[in-house]
């Protein structure tokens, strides 16, 4: 057993009780934040969610339809809002993960993988292959019917479970295919977006409208006056969102305007905070009488470490979590309850949505894909990654056709039409099903390439 530390002797770091040795922390927690840090982690638990919702539906209908129509009513004064909780979710919860992904775009467009001409140009082509072909697709298969307005439903790819599948891959694949498809699910998103504010739009009001841009520019404005107060963001973000739910666009737009807004780089310089981290260690002491009495100093070190991070990593490492862990799962339990039963697949062999989004996702996402990666290599514009055949670019192609999230999303905005809404959804699932499947097949049995690099799913 080790001696009492003296009285005024040098105290070691103290963790929190969450990062001891003790039984609890150790056995549970510490298992806990391990596996949050896995690249799997946000599509198992998604899946996990997902699977909870099919069961819950199909094993209690009412229960499940009556949970998520229940009214929340706002009251502030003689002023009220009311929504049920399925709305709750899609309008407000999601505007944090479209928030997240705004923030992923913005750090892709100003420091990562789409910040220079040459590195953007492979994974913007193949993006824009991987959109434009599916959307064909849906289109040409669902006209007949006059039910093609849902064509936005197969453009996106859902990055958590389709990230998730490359990492369980490990050394089977090149760790630069990771990039590669980040890089393509960055563009994904930023059509994604621009089709749910264009397209997807109810009667839009411009006074409201008008609001959220003037919402906007204050948040730019009081941001290069120097206010750096978060309290001030929160109201203004506030204001922006409401502004943007009562305009018609809808309401997670606002999310990724805000994203779009938020510094990439940090308001203090790392190497100037070290030296004045130095100086306050050479200033202070640990004094047994006075044990605060250095604390404006540390206080002041406090404040600078944290703007020696910027905003946007900041914000994006606070939310994350919340986004991977809480409102996907959520969103998934309210928008994946899908009836199995006969009456579901009769409705979806009477009208070409299902049929259209299964196909346009498990087909063609893998051909728009790689068709854009191989104009862009064919036009000299730029070159496969290092360690990447064009293997696995198809079999990337196959995982980018897990369109769930952002196209069951879509799938709700597109039709009124219940039937036609758990038609399209069906095909969602079915068609992004295949894609996992066959994707993860087709990059198995691909020979991994010399100089792949370290495994896609390691630490560090």
């Amino acid at each position: 057993m080790s001696s009492p530390t003296p009285p005024g002797a040098p105290q070691g770091v103290r963790p929190p009780w969450s990062r001891t040795g003790r039984p609890v922390p150790r056995r549970v927690l510490r298992p806990i934040r391990q596996f949050m840090r896995l690249e799997i982690a946000g599509g198992v638990v998604l899946l996990a969610a997902s699977v909870v919702a099919l069961l819950w539906a199909n094993l209690a209908p009412e229960s499940y339809e009556s949970f998520w129509s229940t009214d929340l009513t706002l009251t502030i004064g003689e002023w009220s809002q009311t929504e049920d909780l399925l709305h709750v979710v899609n309008d407000g919860l999601m505007t944090i993960f479209f928030l997240v992904i705004g923030l992923e775009v913005k750090r892709e467009l100003v420091l990562g993988e789409l910040s220079t001409r040459q590195a953007a140009l492979l994974p913007t082509f193949a993006a824009l292959g991987g959109v434009v072909v599916p959307a064909l697709i849906f289109t040409a298969l669902a006209a007949g019917s006059g039910d093609a307005e849902g064509w936005g439903i197969p453009i996106a790819t859902d990055v958590a479970f389709a990230l998730a599948a490359l990492a369980a891959l490990g050394r089977r694949v090149p760790a630069s295919l990771m990039a590669f498809l980040l890089g393509v699910a960055v563009v994904d998103d930023i059509v994604a977006i621009a089709v749910v504010a264009v397209v997807y739009t109810d009667d839009l009001h411009l006074a409201w409208l008008a609001a959220a841009a003037v919402g906007l520019v204050a948040m730019w404005g009081v941001r290069h006056l120097g206010v750096r107060h978060l309290g001030v963001y929160l109201v203004l973000g506030l204001v922006v969102w409401w502004a943007v739910f009562e305009s018609g666009v809808h309401a997670t737009i606002a999310g990724v305007a805000i994203a779009l807004l938020t510094p990439a780089r940090p308001f203090q310089s790392p190497a100037a905070v070290s030296r004045e981290a130095v100086l306050t260690a050479e200033r202070t002491d640990d004094h047994p009488m006075l044990p605060d009495g250095d604390a404006h100093q540390w206080r002041r070190l406090s404040w600078l470490s944290r703007e020696a991070v910027s905003p946007l990593t900041r914000l994006e490492d606070a939310l994350h979590p919340w986004s991977s862990f809480v409102v996907l799962p959520v969103f998934a339990l309210a928008n994946a309850g899908i009836v199995l039963d006969a009456a579901a697949f009769d409705a979806a062999t009477d009208t070409p949505v299902a049929a259209a989004a299964a196909i346009a996702l498990a087909v063609g996402k893998p051909i728009g894909l790689t068709a854009g990666t191989a104009l862009a290599v064919r036009l000299g514009l730029s070159h496969l990654p290092a360690g990447v055949r064009w293997a696995h670019v198809v079999g990337v192609g196959m995982l980018a056709g897990i369109g769930f999230t952002v196209s069951l999303f879509i799938t709700e905005l597109a039709y009124d039409d219940p039937a036609l809404v758990d038609a399209a959804k069906l095909g969602v699932l079915a068609g992004s099903v295949v894609a996992a499947i066959a994707g993860t097949v087709t990059l198995r049995l691909v020979r991994r390439s010399r100089g792949a690099g370290r495994p896609v799913g390691s630490a560090g």
